[in-house]
């Protein structure tokens, strides 16, 4: 599946006189109506679902399964992500829409739905589908949106996942996060013999797939900002070793062996660097390794117990937790170790700070009376939310667009175990992933490639 996007030709029409007139993906614009009425404001701190219609993909020569089957990926997609509400197809009153015909507006608008999802799925001549769709503005009768994609059968659940993203783009103004995968410790067995094993999943929990064979305990994987790489840390004898393995080519290296680490580094937003925190003596001070040299600088110096770094999507500050204060607070800290400044006030103690990739938040871990919270603050400290609570909630995680976070939750009891969730950030909409066995420790990939 090595470099799968460029496999998927895109081409998009302007207006349904231009049909015939395509254009290649860098040039692609979306075309904005003049009157259009949708507008999903997502920065509000709640979010009424927009209903939305989806009727299936007409299948035009190609199977009748498939293109029902795309169309729900495309609408549990946007039904997941909290902001669309697609309409019961039971509802409809137009019927066998396509891509290529113009809908009876009227039709819509008496069933309540303020965008329609119109689309064609195809078999060409050399086996490749060809699906293309248009997105209407159906108060103000304008197209919003026309795509057409080429691809490989087998790639169907890629191509569902890039239309979901080109829809939640055109409609909310923000970069989608359904074309991406999530790296996770798959956990198996009784609790006191937990196999753990690296896995990797869609976004929406299909196409599992492991990428270690348990024989070796395996911590904290994180994915790189840049690419499909992740560092993890895995104990291979006495001590932990850290890794960097390519999603796509499966090639492993080692980074180094490193006692008395408890998380694996998180990388910097080029990927070149990852900054660590390495425990000598009775404390742990904060690294960063240049990744091509494996040189190492050391960020701070005291006899408190600093870890869990997280670099600023800029690359010029850090945040950390830190116990210098008494207890597990959170640091801000230029990226040289300079000027670090405790950002938390709360009750209770933080934890596993993570960085937005917009840069506007900082996730975290916090405990307090006996309960283990996921919340967010601004790089300030101000501003402080929780989103969910719970027995054990741990590690967040930012989708790529900065406006989810995956998670693990832990259960109670002889037969529980942690399981990985998603939140998005008005805290209302909370799902959890369903995998074949336990998972904790999610991280987010960026967009495929």
């Amino acid at each position: 599946m090595r470099n799968l996007r460029t496999k998927i030709r895109c081409v998009a029409w302007i207006k349904a006189a231009m049909a015939g007139c395509f254009f290649a993906l860098a040039s692609l614009a979306p075309v904005a109506p003049a009157q259009a009425l949708i507008e999903i404001d997502i920065t509000q701190g709640t979010v009424e679902p927009l209903p939305i219609a989806l009727p299936d993909f007409a299948p035009e020569g190609a199977d009748a399964q498939l293109a029902r089957e795309l169309t729900a990926v495309i609408a549990n997609n946007l039904r997941r992500s909290g902001l669309f509400r697609p309409l019961d197809p039971a509802s409809y009153i137009e019927k066998g829409i396509t891509a290529n015909t113009s809908p009876r507006f009227g039709d819509w608008r008496t069933i309540g739905a303020q965008a329609l999802v119109a689309g064609s799925l195809a078999r060409q001549a050399d086996g490749r589908l060809r699906a293309e769709f248009r997105l209407w503005d159906v108060f103000a009768g304008e197209q919003m949106l026309g795509q057409q994609f080429f691809t490989t059968q087998e790639n169907w659940r890629r191509l569902a996942h890039i239309i979901s993203d080109a829809i939640y783009e055109r409609l909310t103004g923000e970069k989608g996060y359904f074309d991406t995968r999530i790296v996770y410790v798959d956990e198996s067995g009784p609790k006191s013999r937990r196999v753990k094993r690296l896995a990797i999943m869609d976004q929406d929990g299909a196409n599992v797939r492991y990428l270690t064979r348990g024989e070796d305990l395996v911590l904290t994987p994180r994915f790189s900002p840049t690419t499909q790489e992740i560092t993890y840390m895995a104990y291979t004898g006495t001590d932990p070793s850290v890794f960097l393995l390519n999603i796509e080519t499966g090639q492993r290296e080692i980074v180094g062996n490193f006692p008395g680490m408890t998380f694996a580094p998180r990388f910097s937003p080029d990927g070149q660097r990852v900054v660590m925190s390495l425990q000598q003596g009775g404390n742990a001070n904060i690294f960063v390794m240049d990744l091509r040299s494996r040189a190492t600088t050391r960020l701070t110096n005291t006899p408190a117990i600093d870890t869990s770094p997280s670099y600023s999507p800029d690359g010029s500050q850090i945040v950390f937790e830190s116990d210098r204060g008494g207890t597990q607070q959170l640091y801000v800290m230029g990226a040289d170790g300079s000027n670090p400044q405790r950002i938390s006030f709360g009750p209770g103690r933080y934890s596993t700070p993570v960085w937005s990739p917009r840069g506007d938040l900082i996730a975290f871990t916090k405990q307090y009376q006996g309960r283990f919270m996921i919340g967010v603050m601004r790089p300030d400290g101000k501003g402080e939310r929780i989103l969910t609570e719970g027995f054990h909630n741990e590690g967040p995680a930012w989708a790529p667009n900065g406006r989810v976070l995956t998670f693990f939750r832990d259960s109670p009891g002889a037969n529980g175990g942690p399981q990985v969730w998603t939140v998005d950030l008005t805290g209302h909409n909370e799902l959890k992933i369903d995998t074949p066995g336990f998972g904790s420790d999610p991280s987010w990939s960026p967009l495929i490639d």
